[in-house]
């Protein structure tokens, strides 16, 4: 019998390839395999209006699925005119930090078949697919060479990962001419990878926690990053890649750093290619901004709690009803938090919505992380050796969070 692929590569000797007989070309299941939530670049993040303009732009990203064809998505969400790309690329880096790439294994992008593409406003765009073998926990870089950028540029600040800028088309050169470097994602928001057909990736929704604050550039040392580390050593549970989706100062109700976790619930979680499992730990800078600055009526702090308890339940709902398996993790204490200084009612708070996510059939299963970070002295504070700030936890912290979840959760009953 003749394999798809094959039938499809026939197709294409001839240039007959359609979108129909295109799509045959999938013998496996398209995963995400790395994804980061867009905002607009602002403040700090910033650049001067035609910055990224006739640019080459090249940014690494960890893998968590291994597959041997792969596609890049370009965004454009917060943009406020068409984006440019002439030409890009994917190549495996020889370092960490993608000072320098394998010329040899530089894999150009086309997009609908052409080697540039306008991103129009708001949209974002998905390269073809290419054959580029990657393995989980790989790094990939990828290099797009922007012709013209708008304005106001989409990004995600808190990469954690050295990205690199020079002039001009430099997107198959070794090593970046005249480079200046940064740590912040701009104009990318993830990678697929065609993988086996028990393919599935979890998405993690989160804020800063989740992000990975206090995580050194190139280190790869967040809590997702320790759980997709031990998802690829359990052999039941390889096939599942980890997509994080946290925003360092993000709510679940209002904007703040990035727009807030219900409006960009429908981008980052139903809009993930392959996504089977969510899971939700976002909440604590909803309860700490309420008293940060002033002290908050008993009226305020019980509709806060209820507002929250909606949302979860919003989000909840809208992702089973796409067969996603939703998995709730406990707000972590904050009690020594210099930062929001939280007091009793913001205690009883966080316990109220823990409470919340314990009780059986609001969610589909729970990650109690309060439980594994409280101090069992002062339960209102995180444990010493897993503490940063008082909010934030420790590079052991995050390992600690990564190794309590149960990777039981995510296996099927054939497993």
């Amino acid at each position: 019998m003749i394999s798809r692929r094959r039938l499809v590569s026939a197709f294409a000797a001839l240039g007959l390839i359609l979108a129909p007989v295109a799509a045959l070309a999938d013998d496996g299941r398209w995963v995400g395999a790395w994804a980061s939530s867009q905002m607009v670049a602002e403040n700090e993040h910033a650049l001067p209006d035609s910055a990224m303009d006739d640019v080459t732009l090249r940014q690494v990203v960890r893998l968590t699925a291994s597959g041997d064809r792969i596609r890049v998505r370009v965004s454009n969400a917060f943009g406020d005119a068409p984006l440019r790309i002439a030409r890009a690329a994917v190549s495996r880096p020889t370092t960490r930090d993608g000072a320098i790439i394998d010329p040899a294994m530089v894999r150009r992008l086309t997009f609908a078949g052409r080697p540039d593409v306008m991103v129009p406003a708001g949209a974002e765009f998905v390269s073809d697919p290419v054959d580029f073998e990657v393995e989980a926990l790989s790094h990939l870089a990828i290099t797009l060479h922007v012709a013209d950028a708008p304005s106001r540029l989409t990004a995600h600040p808190g990469a954690r990962a050295t990205s690199r800028m020079a002039s001009g088309d430099q997107t198959g050169a070794a090593a970046l001419t005249d480079e200046t470097t940064f740590t912040r994602w701009y104009l990318l928001s993830g990678v697929d990878v065609l993988g086996p057909p028990e393919a599935g990736a979890i998405v993690v929704l989160g804020d800063s926690i989740t992000d990975g604050y206090g995580v050194q550039p190139d280190t790869d040392a967040r809590w997702p990053d320790f759980l997709a580390e031990r998802l690829q050593a359990d052999s039941r549970a390889s096939h599942l890649s980890v997509l994080n989706h946290g925003i360092g100062g993000n709510r679940v109700l209002r904007d703040g750093l990035g727009p807030n976790a219900l409006a960009r619930f429908e981008r980052d979680v139903l809009g993930q290619t392959g996504v089977t499992h969510l899971i939700l730990l976002e909440g604590v800078n909803d309860l700490g901004v309420l008293t940060r600055d002033a002290p908050a009526t008993p009226e305020a702090h019980a509709q806060l709690v209820a507002d929250m308890i909606a949302a979860y339940a919003q989000m909840t709902a809208r992702a089973r009803e796409r067969g996603i398996t939703v998995i709730g993790a406990t707000i972590t204490p904050y009690g020594g938090s210099d930062y929001y200084h939280p007091d009793a009612q913001n205690e009883a708070d966080r316990q109220a919505i823990n409470a919340w996510f314990r009780t059986p059939g609001n969610v589909d299963a729970v990650i109690d992380f309060d439980a594994v970070m409280r101090d069992p002295e002062r339960p209102t504070h995180l444990r010493a050796e897993y503490d940063s700030d008082g909010l934030h936890p420790s590079i052991d912290g995050y390992r600690a969070m990564g190794e309590a979840v149960d990777l039981t959760l995510f296996l099927t009953h054939e497993d």
